[in-house]
C-alpha cells in the first residue's frame, strides 16, 4: 500500500480573540475624556460641534441698542427704559469699571428654528448682567466668561414677530476689578472695559448637551473613583465605548451614546425622579450663593448682586423641581424688598412653596470676633424679626459659612434667639492645625449648647463635581456617630448660586450612585433644617466643643483698617447709651417720643458694617467709603437724637445762663473720676445715677496730687498710687505703692513701641504669619519732654521716627489718684503712618507669670495660652480681645486697656498690643495716614475682676459734660433701674436698657405683636465666670417682670416685690428681663 497523501484534521476549535488584546494604561483612557467634550484642538470634530443645531446674531434676528448711565450711577428700570437708546453691536465696548450700561435687545425668533425643543440667548460681556422683561421684572442674573451666560427664551416669542427685553450690564466681573481682568484680591481697575463678546439666538441640541453632562460625570467618577476598582473600570469602559461610537453631527449617534451612558448615570438621570430611588442618603444638597455684602466690590454692586443672584435661582425652581436654595441675610432680603419689589414677591411666593429657604436668623452674616456682645444681640434680634415679618417664620439654623473665628458666646446667644443649630465651614482653611470634628455639640461658657456642623467637602461653593460627594465621606470626622452631611453647591461669594449645570451634573452623580455606588448617596429637595432635623437624636452622641472656634488664619484682620474698628466701638457706645437715656426720657417725659425708627435704622447700619469682610478690613477703599458715609450719618443722627433726650430731661449739652455744670454718666455703678469742666476748672464726679454732680478738685499746696521730678534721664511721675519711672521715652518702672508691688520685669521696658515685616503667604489685608515675629526691630526715640504739667495730670512727650516717611509722638500720662479708685498710666500715640507691609506693636513685659492670659471678649472671658507647648498653643500668637486684655497671679494683675484696638498677644510675660498694619490688598492705601490712639496699664490687686471689668467700660465712655438746672439735676442723681451686687466679686454687668420693643407707644406696627402699655427691657450678663446674685431695683411703678429672650418673647414671669427682683445667673450667662410698667 504506498504512497503519499496530505492528511487534514477534521477538528475544529473556536475562536474567542479575533485580535490581540492587550491591557490599556488607564491614564491613557482617562486622557481621552476631557478632549472629547472639552474646548480645545479639538472643537470642529468633538461632541462641541454638535451641541447647536443653529445659531442666529445681529439683524433681523437680534437687534441691539444702548443707554449709558453717567458716572457711577445705578438707575432704576423705569428711569433706564424711558432714556434715548443707541444702536450698537457685538464687539463694543463698555466702561469704565463700575459703570451701568442698558441694552434694548429686540428678538425675532426665525422660522426654521421656531419648532426646535430649547431655544437660548447667549450673552456673553465677561460682566455682570440682570435680563428685565419690557414691562419692568427681573428674570434672571448673567454673568460672562462663561459662568452663566444662558436665557431660555419663552416659547411666546416663537411667533416669528419682534419682541423685547432690556439687559441691565453692571461694569464688573463676579469678583469686581481686578487688574488685567483676573480674580485677585488686588486692588480695582478703575478703567477697565468689557467687549460684548457673544449676543446670540441658539437652537440647543438637547440629547448632544445631555451626552455632554454625562461624558463630564463618567470622567470625574473615572479620575475619583478607587484606582483598579471594579466601579472606575465599568466607568472607563463606557466612556470608552462612547467615544469610540460618537460620529460628529450624527444625531442617531449622540441618541445611542447617551443609551450607553444610562449603564453607569442610570436611566433617569435627567429628571429629578433619580433622588427618588436608591438607599436612604447620607448627603444632602442645598443651593446656595454666599454674596458677601461688600469685598471687592462695594454694597451698592451688592443690592444688584441680589437682584442677579436671587431671580436666577427662581428661574432654575421653575424648571428644576429638586432645586432648594438657602439664603441668609435679613439685610439683602430688605434690599431685595426696597429696590426690586417685584424680585421680591417672587422670591415670596418660592418661599411659601418651600423651595427658597431664609437662613441663619442674623442682619447680616457678620464678624464675630470684635463686635460687642449687644451687637451679637442685635444681628440676631433684627434678623430673626425681619424673616418673622416678611416670611412668617424665625430660622432655626445659624448660618455663617465665611467668618474669621467664632465668639465663645454664639451658642448661647444662638439659643436665645431660637436656634439651636449652626452650619459654618471656615475653620477648614486653618493653617496649623486641622480642626477634628464634622459634626459636633459646640457649648458656650455658660453650658448652651448648639449643633454644629461644617460641610466635609470643604466648601461653602461647591461647584457640585463627583469629588465633592466623594470628599463628603472621605473626609467627614464624625463617621462613628453619623455619616451624613451637607454639600453647600453653587457660585458664591461674588454671589451667582447654583446653575443649571451643577444641577444636572448632581443628578448625574445621583444616578451614578443608584447604578454602580463608589460614591454616597445624594439627595436633593430637602431643607438645611431636614438635615439638622435627622442628626438631632444623635445629638448626645457627637463630640463636644467648649469655647471659641478659634480660626488659625486671618489674624490681621483683628488690626487692618484702624478707622473703621474705631467707628464700631464708638457706635456701639453710642447706642448704648441713646437707648438707655431715650428709655429715661421716654418715661420721664410724656410728650417725649421713642425714637424706634431712628434706632433702628442707626442699628441696621451698624450692623451691617460689621460684615464679615466690612469690620475686619478685607475689602476695597470704596467699601470704606461707604461705611465712612454709614458711621457719619449713625453719629449725626446720634447726637442730634442726644440732644433732644437733654431737652426732654431738662438739660442741655451747651451752658445756659442759671444751669450748673454737671455730668452725664451711662455706667450702672458708682463712678469717681477728674473731670475737665474747661481749661482752667477740673472737678471730681462722684456718684451713680443718670447724671453726677460736681464738687472742686482740692489741691494742697504742701502736697501736689500728682507730682514729676527729673533725674538725668529719667523722668519720675508719682500720686499717691503710682511711681512711674520713663527713661528714653519707655516705662522702666511702674510701682504699686498702696500694694509694694514692682510691675515691669526688671531690665524691661514698658511702653515700648516695636515693628515687624508684615508679608504673609498670600492675604495681605487678612493674614498676619507667625514668623513675623522673627523680624522685631526696636523704634529708635528721640528725646522725652514734659508735655503738660497741671495740678492733677503731668503728660511726657517723645518724638520717635520710624521711617523716612513714618512717625509719631508718645505720650504718658499720670493722673491724680481718687481714694477708693485704682490709677491707671494712660498712654497715647499720634501716629503718622505711611509704611508698606509693616505691622506696628506696642510692648509691655511685665513682672506677672501665669500659663494663661485673659482677653475680655463678647459677653465673656477669654483664657489662651502664653507659651507655644503645643500646635494649638503657638497658633494663637495674636488674638482678639475688646476693652481689655490681662495677666494675672492669683493675687496681684496687669491690665492693658484699649480704646478701639482689638489685637492683643501674651507671650510668657510680654504683653503686646497691636496697634496698625500696612497691607496693600486689596486696598492700596488700607491705614495710611494719621491716627490718634489710646491704651492705659492698669495694675491690681489680686486676680482679674471687676476693677479691670469696669475700667475697661470707664476708659471707653468718658463722662461727658452737660448743663441742667438745680431741679433737674436733683431729679436725676438717683437711679432709675440700679443692679445689686449680692456677691462680693460684683461680677453682674447691667449692660443694656431699652424700651420694649414691641410696646404701643413706640412699635413701627411691622407685622409683630403689639403689647399694651410700657415696658423697659433690661439685659445683664455675668462677667468674670461665677454664679452670681443679685437684686434689681427701680423707681418706676413695675407692675409686672418677666425673664425673656433676646427676641423679647416672655420665657418665665419673676417674682416681684416693692419695686425689686432678685436674679440668679450662671457664669458668663446672658439673661434679659421685661419690666412691664
Amino acid at each position: 500500500m504506498g504512497g503519499g497523501g496530505e492528511v487534514r484534521s477534521n477538528v475544529s476549535y473556536p475562536v474567542f480573540a479575533q485580535r490581540p488584546v492587550g491591557v490599556p494604561k488607564t491614564s491613557i483612557l482617562k486622557g481621552r475624556i476631557e478632549p472629547f467634550y472639552k474646548s480645545g484642538q479639538y472643537d470642529k470634530v468633538n461632541l462641541l460641534a454638535s451641541l447647536y443645531n443653529a445659531r442666529y446674531s445681529g439683524a433681523p434676528h437680534v437687534q441691539l441698542s444702548v443707554w449709558s448711565a453717567p458716572g457711577q450711577e445705578r438707575p432704576t428700570f423705569e428711569h433706564a427704559v424711558s432714556q434715548q437708546f443707541k444702536e450698537t453691536h457685538i464687539g463694543a465696548s463698555f466702561g469704565p469699571s463700575w459703570s451701568t450700561h442698558w441694552f434694548r435687545v429686540t428678538l425675532t425668533v426665525p422660522a426654521a428654528i421656531a419648532d426646535e425643543e430649547l431655544l437660548e440667548l447667549q450673552w456673553d460681556a465677561n460682566n455682570e448682567g440682570l435680563v428685565w422683561t419690557e414691562d419692568g421684572m427681573p428674570l434672571q442674573g448673567l454673568t460672562g466668561g462663561g459662568e452663566r451666560i444662558e436665557w431660555v427664551i419663552p416659547r411666546s416669542f416663537r411667533d416669528g414677530k419682534p419682541h423685547t427685553i432690556y439687559i441691565e450690564m453692571a461694569c464688573n466681573g463676579m469678583f469686581g476689578n481686578a487688574p488685567n481682568g483676573k480674580n485677585s484680591i488686588m486692588p480695582p481697575d478703575p478703567n477697565r472695559y468689557f467687549g460684548l463678546s457673544k449676543a446670540d439666538i441658539v437652537a440647543v441640541n438637547v440629547p448632544a448637551r445631555g451626552l455632554y453632562f454625562d461624558m463630564w460625570e463618567l470622567g470625574d467618577a473615572a479620575r475619583e473613583l478607587p484606582e483598579n476598582s471594579a466601579e472606575q473600570g465599568r466607568a472607563l469602559s463606557v466612556a470608552m465605548k462612547i467615544i469610540d461610537t460618537f460620529e460628529v453631527n450624527n444625531q442617531e449617534s449622540i441618541l445611542e451614546c447617551r443609551k450607553l451612558a444610562q449603564q453607569i448615570i442610570g436611566p433617569d438621570a435627567d429628571s429629578h425622579r433619580v433622588y427618588e430611588v436608591g438607599p436612604e442618603p447620607t448627603v444632602f444638597g442645598i443651593g446656595h450663593c454666599h454674596i458677601d455684602s461688600c469685598w471687592l466690590w462695594p454694597f451698592a454692586e451688592t443690592r444688584r448682586k441680589v437682584a442677579r443672584s436671587w431671580s436666577s435661582q427662581c428661574d432654575l425652581m421653575d424648571r428644576y423641581p429638586e432645586a432648594h436654595f438657602a439664603c441668609s441675610q435679613a439685610q439683602q432680603f430688605k434690599w431685595l424688598k426696597q429696590l426690586y419689589p417685584k424680585a421680591f414677591d417672587r422670591v415670596r411666593r418660592k418661599v411659601s412653596e418651600g423651595q427658597f429657604h431664609p437662613i441663619g436668623g442674623s442682619w447680616v452674616e457678620h464678624d464675630t470676633n470684635m463686635p460687642g456682645g449687644e451687637s451679637l444681640v442685635r444681628q440676631f434680634f433684627y434678623g430673626q424679626r425681619f424673616f418673622e415679618a416678611e416670611f412668617g417664620s424665625r430660622c432655626r439654623t445659624f448660618w455663617l459659612p465665611d467668618t474669621f473665628g467664632y465668639s465663645s458666646q454664639l451658642p448661647q446667644l444662638c439659643r436665645l434667639a431660637g436656634m439651636d443649630r449652626f452650619m459654618t465651614q471656615k475653620l477648614s482653611w486653618n493653617n496649623i492645625n486641622n480642626f477634628p470634628h464634622t459634626t459636633f455639640m459646640w457649648v458656650s461658657p455658660d453650658g448652651s449648647q448648639v449643633i454644629c456642623h461644617m460641610p466635609p467637602s470643604e466648601t461653602y461653593t461647591a461647584e457640585a463635581d463627583f469629588g465633592d460627594l466623594r470628599r463628603s465621606v472621605t473626609q467627614h470626622k464624625t463617621l462613628r456617630v453619623d455619616n451624613s452631611s451637607l454639600l453647600v453647591f453653587g457660585k458664591g461669594d461674588g454671589g451667582g448660586g447654583p446653575t443649571w449645570q451643577h444641577l444636572e451634573k448632581l443628578r448625574r452623580i445621583a444616578g451614578i450612585s443608584n447604578t454602580i455606588g463608589g460614591v454616597p448617596k445624594l439627595k436633593l429637595g430637602l431643607s438645611v433644617d431636614d438635615f439638622f432635623d435627622r442628626l438631632a437624636p444623635k445629638a448626645n452622641d457627637l463630640p463636644t466643643w467648649y469655647g471659641e472656634l478659634y480660626f488659625e488664619l486671618h489674624r490681621g484682620t483683628y488690626t487692618t483698617q484702624a478707622n473703621n474698628k474705631y467707628y464700631n466701638r464708638k457706635a456701639e457706645v453710642l447706642m448704648r447709651d441713646l437707648e438707655q437715656l431715650a428709655t429715661l426720657a421716654s418715661i420721664k417725659n410724656k410728650s417725649y417720643k421713642y425714637p424706634t425708627e431712628k434706632i433702628d435704622n442707626m442699628w441696621e447700619g451698624v450692623l451691617l458694617c460689621q460684615f464679615h469682610d466690612c469690620l475686619p478690613g478685607s475689602s476695597i477703599e470704596m467699601c470704606y467709603d461707604d461705611s465712612d458715609k454709614i458711621y457719619k450719618e449713625t453719629f449725626e443722627t446720634g447726637h442730634k437724637l442726644l440732644a433732644e433726650i437733654y431737652k426732654a430731661l431738662g438739660a442741655s449739652d451747651s451752658k445756659a445762663d442759671g444751669y450748673e455744670s454737671v455730668v452725664l454718666n451711662t455706667l450702672p455703678w458708682h463712678r469717681k473720676e477728674l473731670v475737665e469742666v474747661s481749661d482752667t476748672q477740673v472737678s471730681v464726679a462722684c456718684g451713680q445715677g443718670p447724671l453726677l454732680a460736681l464738687r472742686n478738685f482740692k489741691i494742697q499746696e504742701d502736697k501736689p496730687a500728682v507730682s514729676v521730678q527729673q533725674v538725668g534721664s529719667q523722668f519720675i511721675l508719682e500720686n499717691d498710687d503710682l511711681r512711674v519711672v520713663v527713661e528714653d521715652g519707655c516705662i522702666t518702672s511702674l510701682y504699686d505703692r498702696v500694694n509694694d508691688r514692682e510691675t515691669i520685669e526688671k531690665g524691661g521696658k514698658a511702653n515700648k513701641f516695636v515693628i515687624f515685616d508684615d508679608i504673609p503667604l498670600f492675604w495681605e489685608a487678612w493674614d498676619v504669619e507667625v514668623y513675623h515675629l522673627e523680624t522685631r526691630r526696636e523704634l529708635s526715640y528721640g528725646s522725652t519732654s514734659l508735655h503738660e504739667v497741671k495740678p492733677h495730670r503731668v503728660t511726657l512727650a517723645t518724638e520717635i521716627q520710624i521711617s523716612k516717611h513714618s512717625s509719631l509722638k508718645s505720650y504718658i500720662t499720670l493722673s491724680a489718684a481718687l481714694k477708693g479708685q485704682q490709677s491707671w498710666v494712660e498712654c497715647k500715640a499720634e501716629v503718622d503712618w505711611h509704611e508698606n507691609s509693616k505691622f506696628l506693636k506696642v510692648e509691655f513685659p511685665v513682672d506677672i507669670v501665669n500659663t494663661e492670659a485673659s482677653y475680655e471678649t463678647a459677653y465673656s472671658i477669654t483664657k489662651r495660652p502664653t507659651h507655644y507647648n503645643t500646635s494649638w498653643d503657638m497658633a494663637k500668637f495674636e488674638v482678639c480681645c475688646h476693652r481689655f486684655a490681662d495677666l494675672s497671679e492669683n493675687n496681684y494683675g496687669v491690665s492693658i486697656l484699649n480704646d478701639s484696638k482689638y489685637g492683643f498677644a501674651t507671650a510668657g510675660k510680654l504683653m503686646r498690643l497691636s496697634l496698625l498694619r500696612s497691607p496693600k490688598a486689596p486696598d492700596e492705601h488700607a491705614d495710611m495716614g494719621r491716627h490718634s490712639i489710646r491704651w492705659a496699664i492698669l495694675p491690681h490687686k489680686g486676680a482679674l475682676g471687676v476693677t479691670t471689668v469696669r475700667a475697661g467700660y470707664a476708659f471707653n465712655n468718658p463722662l461727658k459734660v452737660l448743663s441742667a438746672p438745680k431741679a433737674t439735676v436733683e431729679s436725676l442723681t438717683s437711679v432709675p433701674i440700679q443692679l445689686i451686687n449680692s456677691d462680693e466679686s460684683a461680677s453682674i454687668i447691667l449692660d443694656t436698657i431699652k424700651r420694649g420693643h414691641d410696646d404701643e407707644d413706640v412699635s413701627r406696627r411691622e407685622g409683630h405683636r403689639i403689647n399694651s402699655g410700657q415696658s423697659i427691657i433690661v439685659r445683664l450678663y455675668e462677667s468674670l465666670g461665677g454664679r452670681s446674685r443679685g437684686t434689681i431695683q427701680t423707681e418706676f411703678n413695675v407692675k409686672r417682670v418677666t425673664k425673656v429672650n433676646i427676641l423679647e418673647d416672655e420665657i418665665e414671669e419673676v417674682s416681684l416685690a416693692d419695686g425689686k427682683f432678685n436674679i440668679v445667673i450662671r457664669p458668663f450667662e446672658v439673661a434679659t428681663y421685661k419690666l412691664q410698667l
